[in-house]
């Protein structure tokens, strides 16, 4: 089959489920048992659809290094330059939250490489989240997300949550007023008419859905690849001796780094990789954080896995997060219960944590649901310097200062 025929069926799949038109208009334009080269005839309404769909995911090019595959993107929301720039737009803008003050910015700020360096949230409500707001840093290669549900697995599903979650309320809206933080959308002339360009086919586009895609889209387009181990790789800098040193440690079956961090977005969960996400695998792991009934319980409702499959092996299961400017998104574990790189390292080295007094008392290392791949770990003083070292070269000075994906609300821009 040609590539001319291949493209076209693929826009028609996408153009069917996005406009609901029938399949027999789009057999005209469907691949024939003709000629390999040959392209059938089609309705003039079925040729412009199919341009239309080209177009729109002609506009968005992925720059990536080597060693970096592209990002699987749904097929009924492809990348296009205009929905990120709505993306954007709506990402910062406090209109989407109930209160009028909150946007996705406040928990995920540029400078800090799209986290709060808060323990935890504080939603529109003033309710706290139970959990630590994660980078959304190359999100987009991730397999699932949140800390721990491996049923959550595109940024279109998640995106549910801070928009409509009840049990923590994050923005605030609900199905009862979710029509009139639109209609406040539709007073602004600009994002209207960005909504219109995102989303060109369509007579209505400022909709729930379009802005779940848009917010989405913009998500997919946080990109980290320039860091100064980045530029290593690419023979552009050199590393210095002790982030060198560190780097060997990272790499090392004494610091064991790289069994949790071995990928090239330095997680154990990006797209490409084998792994069993109805199971957990090792994609989320018990690190010895708590144990505080002796059985290897770990505070409600701060359960891990556990909260989801109920199995009391999961108990304390926690995505094992990117390590990609991690020196910017302290504090640090799904609770923000570690304040500093130096901390963590500690915890590694330790096994485990213990802790002496409180409601959390207990030992984390002795937690029979902790993973084998904690144990083991050796470092002195000169090796978690050096470690740390070389974290900090994963910093991505770039991302946090690009003013492509900065406030456009901001009066510096």
């Amino acid at each position: 089959m040609s590539k001319v025929k291949i493209i076209m069926k693929l826009n028609i799949k996408l153009i069917i489920k996005r406009y609901g038109i029938s399949l027999v208009l789009f057999a005209l334009v469907a691949c024939g048992g003709g000629q390999a080269d040959s392209v059938p005839q089609a309705s003039p309404l079925a040729v412009k659809l199919v341009e239309t769909a080209k177009v729109e995911t002609a506009t968005w090019h992925w720059d990536l290094p080597a060693g970096v595959p592209e990002p699987i993107v749904p097929n009924d929301n492809p990348m296009s330059e205009a929905k990120f720039q709505l993306g954007r737009s709506l990402f910062y803008d406090t209109r989407l939250s109930v209160n009028g003050i909150q946007s996705c910015a406040s928990c995920h700020r540029q400078e800090s490489a799209f986290t709060d360096n808060l323990q935890v949230s504080r939603g529109a409500t003033g309710e706290f989240t139970p959990r630590n707001a994660q980078t959304l840093v190359n999100s987009a290669w991730r397999a699932s997300y949140t800390w721990a549900r491996p049923d959550l697995t595109t940024l279109e599903q998640q995106m549910m949550i801070p928009l409509f979650a009840e049990h923590p309320i994050e923005m605030g809206l609900t199905p009862q007023n979710q029509d009139a933080m639109l209609a406040r959308l539709h007073l602004d002339a600009q994002i209207t008419q960005q909504f219109a360009d995102a989303f060109p086919n369509e007579k209505a586009p400022m909709t729930i859905t379009n802005l779940i895609k848009a917010i989405a889209s913009f998500q997919r387009g946080l990109i980290s690849f320039e860091s100064k181990y980045d530029q290593s790789l690419q023979g552009k800098v050199n590393l210095n001796t002790e982030e060198l040193r560190g780097q060997q440690l990272f790499f090392s079956d004494q610091a064991r780094c790289f069994r949790c961090h071995g990928s090239f977005n330095f997680d154990s969960q990006s797209q490409g990789l084998s792994q069993n996400l109805s199971s957990g695998s090792s994609v989320f792991q018990n690190t010895g954080l708590y144990n505080i009934d002796g059985a290897g319980g770990f505070p409600a409702p701060n359960r891990g896995l556990f909260e989801l499959t109920g199995n009391a092996a999961d108990m304390g299961k926690f995505r094992i997060a990117s390590l990609r400017n991690i020196a910017l998104t302290a504090p640090y574990m799904h609770d923000g219960s570690i304040a500093s790189l130096e901390q963590v390292l500690d915890f590694y080295a330790a096994g485990g944590l213990v802790i002496s007094t409180g409601v959390n008392a207990g030992d984390g290392r002795a937690n029979p649901y902790k993973s084998a791949l904690v144990d083991g770990i050796v470092l002195n003083e000169r090796d978690k310097q050096d470690l740390i070292a070389f974290l900090k070269t994963l910093t991505d000075e770039n991302l946090i200062r690009n003013p492509r994906l900065s406030d456009p609300y901001s009066a510096a821009h």
